[in-house]
């Protein structure tokens, strides 16, 4: 029976489904430790958790809008978990205290993270140093993707030992297979409406393409946050040319047939380390426009495949919305090739990847040590 304990900093409703399908898994004993139930600039419901889970005493500090949890509770829940391997999937204090739990008492750990390469470029000397601290004393590494591989890859660490887990949705949930859909909407915004997510560019992309179709779109708004009032305004002084509907927050299990009723989705986010809003999107045979900064860009949205992947120029991606909301069977292509791509990130496979970590750092091969960075 393998003992396992993860230490992470909240649950969003999409990662339900995964913990409990890891923990379903035969001799397989899973305990997930979070830093706090949801943080406060967050509004969803969990449903019921069929996982044997902690939930820690709030303890956390806002730096720049970021919660940095630093519960000590989580020593004298791993003791009394006494897991065979310790997973942390982050830097918080708290996730050190883990670490420093599992150097302690010679315990296996694994480190696992949705960052890339490129979304932890900005990290300050101090942070960089963390890591390499943590890494040099960690057997195996988990990433949510070929972006996470390269970051680890920039810290001298062999691939064989890092293991994938990606990041994933109930693809089926969202699947516009068998069911009769009105396309609504032309365009889709998801996410929290905050300035890093980028919702007014959207706004501008409708009404772009709208001058150009020569008719009005609709886009969909969905999400909640501090720019939603200054967004309303903005659209209603582009009527003429563009209909914005804003749902406001929706619950997670709301959001399946709100994607089904679009037919493009907008993803300009100015950074995000992946973007399972575009795993939502291609599980509804949605095409995805997304900047690079997203994770997503280049693994699970591809150019010219199932979507584009553009800089922020309004004309850029308006002229490629035109292309796809003109041409019915480039959308069909598209919206094919995002139900394929998006098959392989799934929930077994994120187990998958965690398991064969597991095994591996019970079971690590001779001359497992780190290489020296250049």
């Amino acid at each position: 029976m393998l003992r396992l304990a993860i230490v992470s900093n909240e649950l969003p409703p999409y990662r339900v489904p995964f913990f409990q399908r890891l923990a379903q898994t035969p001799d397989v004993s899973l305990h997930v430790i979070f830093c706090t139930q949801r943080e406060p600039n967050r509004r969803w419901e969990l449903p019921p958790l069929d996982f044997e889970h902690t939930f820690l005493n709030e303890q956390f500090l806002t730096v720049r809008g970021r919660y940095i949890h630093y519960s000590p509770g989580v020593i004298r829940s791993l003791k009394r978990i006494a897991p065979d391997v310790i997973i942390t999937c982050g830097f918080n204090p708290t996730h050190l205290y883990a670490f420093g739990y599992a150097l302690a008492n010679g315990i296996p750990h694994i480190a696992m993270t949705d960052g890339t390469y490129t979304s932890e470029q900005s990290l300050s000397r101090l942070h960089k140093a963390v890591r390499r601290f943590v890494y040099r004393r960690t057997s195996v590494f988990v990433a949510a993707s070929m972006g996470g591989q390269r970051l680890y890859e920039s810290y001298g660490i062999p691939a064989e030992r890092c293991f994938r887990s990606c990041l994933c949705v109930d693809n089926e949930a969202f699947s516009p297979r068998g069911r009769q859909i009105e396309k609504r909407f032309d365009f889709l915004f998801c996410g929290r409406m905050e300035a890093v997510k980028n919702p007014f560019f959207a706004l501008n992309v409708a009404q772009e393409t709208a001058r150009r179709l020569q008719r009005k779109v609709r886009i969909l708004f969905v999400g909640a946050g501090s720019e939603e009032e200054k967004l309303r305004h903005a659209a209603q002084r582009r009527s003429e040319l563009v209909e914005a509907e804003f749902n406001g927050f929706a619950a997670h299990a709301a959001l399946p047939a709100l994607y089904r009723e679009a037919r493009i989705f907008l993803f300009p986010t100015l950074w995000d380390p992946w973007g399972v809003v575009a795993n939502e999107a291609c599980a509804a045979g949605l095409p995805v426009l997304v900047t690079p900064e997203a994770g997503v860009a280049g693994e699970l949205v591809r150019d010219g495949e199932n979507g584009f992947i553009c800089d922020l120029n309004v004309n850029q991606w308006a002229k490629r919305a035109t292309m796809l909301l003109s041409d019915r069977n480039a959308w069909e292509n598209f919206s094919a090739r995002s139900l394929w791509l998006v098959k392989e990130y799934s929930y077994e496979n994120a187990a998958n990847g965690i398991l064969e970590a597991c095994r591996h750092a019970l079971s690590p091969p001779e001359g497992n040590k780190l290489r020296e960075p250049l």
